[in-house]
């Protein structure tokens, strides 16, 4: 297969579906892809059928091309990431990686147009964020959540509104940012510096005051973020994970515990923002962004230094401030529900507290006329009932034992 072969099967496959987002080859498999997060074979023509290792390969290695470090990751670590350019049509983040002996490539499709906070119906908590001058902000959640879509509209509130310098250290870059007030230096991973840890301390002595982070990956780069934004930074960063405190307990878990209690201190006084991301599927089709926010106050930095408890849990401190536009994921499944953006049943399977999500949904569906009234099981006892216009006598009172003399 040849570059412009693949050129010719890749835009072929973007055209089978909307609302793509990935394209699948594995071998033994037939060509794939996720359309709103569900998986498709596709029917292109002429048709390939099972893919064959050899076939596998020959897609691998044009992607990759001649970059010598990509196929040495590929053959040292088992797997590579980089991107790849498909004309003006279309750019994909990929990773090749092994699996049993044969290759398999996953292609992440980028968004065309710049998001912004705007376009992405993000809650006006984010401008906020967006004001922050020093500190850490994390933005969490799985794979294909949206995470650098997230902080992409993030950097562009930036971009707009502050003349300030912003490094960027991504794997691989995804959006091109123009200059607008901000002046912006993007780099990319492999190509442009070696390793987080290494890009990190450069990006220090090139004085950004904001300095984006693609992905807190380990305890090095933990630690250099920290020590950026004790200097006087806004560091930006993501984390695989689904919530704020697993956000914390995954950076805790990075270092040895004899250093937990220093580093619980530092992360109350350092972190500002949490935003965990899950994607819903969506009435109509499509999909739904659902957050939890949380903020940085006396509560949330008692909370980290001193851990959860029976007494305080991250998710009761983020359902009181709501009124400061904090949320949790509970909370934004309701307002979506509400607005009959999403199904009761996806409510439920993305609840955190799924009894409360049932009262909620119950007691709106009770407001909206929509609530099925079950037979209780009760009923009338009519036996005694007689023919219209007749009254049944009353029971006879109980004896007392008394009598008139």
């Amino acid at each position: 297969m040849r570059r412009a072969d693949l050129d010719e099967l890749l835009a072929a496959m973007l055209s089978t579906h909307p609302g793509i987002s990935d394209l699948l080859f594995t071998t033994g498999r037939p060509c794939q892809v996720e359309s709103f997060g569900v998986l498709h074979v596709v029917d292109i023509d002429p048709p390939l059928g099972k893919l064959t290792r050899y076939q596998t390969e020959r897609i691998a290695l044009n992607i990759i091309g001649p970059d010598r470090r990509l196929l040495r990751e590929l053959v040292v670590r088992g797997a590579c990431d980089c991107s790849y350019q498909l004309g003006d049509y279309a750019r994909f983040r990929v990773n090749v990686f092994r699996q049993r002996g044969n290759l398999s490539i996953v292609m992440r499709k980028m968004q065309e147009e710049m998001p912004s906070l705007e376009s992405l119906e993000l809650q006006p908590i984010f401008k906020e964020m967006c004001r922050e001058r020093t500190g850490l902000i994390l933005v969490t959640g799985a794979t294909g959540s949206g995470k650098t879509t997230t902080l992409t509209a993030m950097l562009n509130e930036i971009n707009e509104a502050q003349p300030v310098h912003i490094v960027t250290l991504e794997d691989p870059i995804e959006f091109i940012h123009q200059h607008k007030r901000a002046t912006f230096n993007q780099r990319e991973l492999g190509s442009d510096f070696e390793s987080y840890p290494s890009g990190l301390r450069s990006a220090l002595r090139q004085a950004p005051k904001v300095i984006l982070v693609g992905e807190m990956r380990d305890r090095a780069t933990v630690e250099i973020a920290l020590t950026a934004a004790e200097t006087g930074h806004l560091v930006l960063s993501t984390i695989h994970t689904i919530n704020a405190g697993q956000s914390i307990g995954r950076i805790l878990g990075l270092f040895d515990r004899t250093e937990e209690q220093q580093l619980r201190v530092r992360l109350s006084e350092l972190l500002r923002w949490v935003v965990s991301q899950r994607l819903a599927p969506k009435v109509g089709g499509g999909r739904v962004l659902i957050n939890e926010i949380m903020g940085s106050s006396l509560s949330t930095r008692e909370t980290i230094a001193h851990g959860e408890d029976d007494a305080r849990s991250f998710y009761e401190i983020i359902e009181a401030q709501a009124t400061f536009g904090w949320t949790t994921f509970d909370q934004s499944l309701q307002h979506a529900f509400e607005a009959g953006v999403i199904t009761d049943e996806t409510a439920n399977l993305y609840a955190t507290n799924k009894s409360r999500i049932t009262r909620f949904i119950d007691d709106v569906k009770k407001n909206k006329g929509l609530l099925d009234e079950k037979p209780t099981g009760l009923r009338l006892d009519t036996d005694a009932a007689a023919a219209p216009g007749h009254s049944p006598e009353p029971p006879p009172l109980p004896a007392h034992g008394l009598r008139l003399k």
